[in-house]
């Protein structure tokens, strides 16, 4: 289980990472020595990942190192390396810091983690394979690339399924680690809006966005998505038009920041003028909020997703899209034609975080509900698990055509949709702590803070 959170901290700094720091450490070790009882094995093996060549070519994809190093310590750019974890010794950690004039060397280990590692450093990727215990007995986790020799990741089911269940709940250094990247993240996304007020194009928002976080697409913890207009109605738009569109009428961003590993994800919606597409992102807002309040100990997170469709029906008929209640349009699948994703995800190392689905830490699944096929984590909340909060509005004409096809029209004023159509669509999003009492909401408090 996650570790008690503070409500409130003050600037990340390396004195509050080294207070929390051994107790994560001390938990993610007890997880290990669980997680191999069960698989039968005495050594965890993960490496950091390894460089992967483009095919037909010399050049390399950008590198992402393996979310099972970078839960033990904060490198993220360490390719070659490898932890070894063996139940009752000191982790140790083989850092690869080759002789190398072609690209950047890794720089020494620093920072409030090494003194609970033992480091071995080598300066060729194979010398590794001596420092690594006998390969029989070893619970290898990572990917086919980052075998070495017979070191070849083996990622037995009863490790990673104990591993990736009790990583939904987050230590207190996670969260703080989350904090910050929400932070980041914030300022950007004030610097986003910024562009926008000024006219800028949606890669030159993009550009904006960047600049202020400090990361570029390769440090941010996935694709941003800066959408003008008609292209808010795509769910993962990422094209980027290098000029506005005339007139603008609204803008979406869907937008992270990495922090030495950890990912926040963070989504606004605005409106150029004082309209009824602005207001209606104010209605979208309070249901966000009311449903950010639902992130309890003990509630199912499915029953988020079905309350999320009941609310934004509900904003749907309010502003005269639909002509029939909003318990009608969700029972008779109305409702998923404007809201067609799920509420949410698990989010920390991954921004779709692990385990979703996992009815124990020894397997099993939880189904989605009917109907919700885009749903990605079905648990039931505890303390400590971390999760996005994602209601949205949407005009598709897929969709809209959809549901004239199935005999539904009828309850559509359509004059409405063609009102709201150029506008695209609406989302809020916000990362959101589960606790004992009640839910930490690290974007709201990073946005009240910036």
């Amino acid at each position: 289980m996650g570790l008690p959170v503070s409500r409130s901290h003050p600037a990340m700094s390396q004195a509050s990472l080294r207070a929390l720091y051994p107790e994560h450490l001390a938990v993610l070790q007890a997880r290990a020595a669980e997680a191999l009882r069960r698989g039968g094995q005495e050594h965890l093996l993960i490496p950091s990942g390894t460089l992967h060549y483009q095919a037909f070519d010399d050049r390399d994809y950008p590198y992402a190192v393996n979310p099972q190093f970078k839960a033990w310590l904060p490198l993220t750019q360490a390719p070659g390396s490898w932890l070894v974890i063996t139940p009752g010794q000191r982790p140790k950690l083989i850092f690869l810091q080759p002789h190398d004039y072609w690209h950047v060397v890794p720089s020494d280990p620093t920072g409030y983690w090494v003194e609970h590692f033992d480091i071995e450093v080598i300066r060729n990727a194979d010398d590794a394979a001596r420092l690594l215990p006998g390969v029989f007995r070893c619970a290898i986790l990572g990917e086919p690339q980052s075998a070495l020799g017979a070191y070849v990741p083996n990622n037995p089911e009863p490790v990673l399924q104990y591993l990736d269940y009790h990583r939904a709940f987050k230590t207190g250094y996670e969260i703080e680690m989350m904090r910050q990247a929400n932070r980041i993240g914030v300022r950007a996304h004030r610097a986003a809006e910024r562009a926008f007020r000024a006219g800028s194009s949606e890669f030159g928002i993009h550009l904006a966005y960047c600049q202020a976080a400090g990361q570029d697409a390769n440090d941010l913890p996935y694709g941003n998505i800066i959408a003008l207009n008609e292209h808010a109605a795509v769910l993962h738009y990422t094209a980027r038009d290098r000029l506005p569109p005339k007139p603008v009428r609204s803008f979406l961003i869907d937008a992270g920041a990495s922090f030495h590993g950890y990912a926040s994800d963070i989504t606004r919606t605005y409106a150029t003028h004082d309209d009824a597409f602005a207001a209606m992102i104010r209605a979208v807002d309070a249901a966000q909020l009311q449903l950010c309040g639902m992130v309890r100990a003990g509630t199912d997170y499915a029953a988020i997703h079905l309350e999320a469709h009941r609310l934004l029906a509900g904003v749907l008929h309010d502003f005269g899209v639909l002509k029939v209640s909003a318990e009608e349009a969700v029972a008779s699948g109305v409702s998923a034609a404007f809201f067609p994703h799920g509420i949410g995800h698990g989010i920390g190392l991954q921004v779709h975080d692990v385990a979703g689905f996992a009815a124990s830490d020894a397997g099993g699944t939880i189904a989605k509900p009917d109907g919700h096929p885009y749903l990605r984590l079905t648990r039931t909340l505890a303390a400590g698990m971390a999760v996005t909060i994602e209601p949205g509005i949407y005009f598709i004409d897929m969709l809209l055509d959809a549901l004239k096809a199935k005999g539904l029209g009828e309850a559509v004023d359509w004059d409405r949709v063609e009102a709201f159509k150029p506008y695209g669509g609406i989302r809020i999003e916000d990362d959101v702590v589960c606790t004992e009492g009640e839910p930490i909401n690290l974007t709201r408090e990073a946005f009240a803070q910036a």
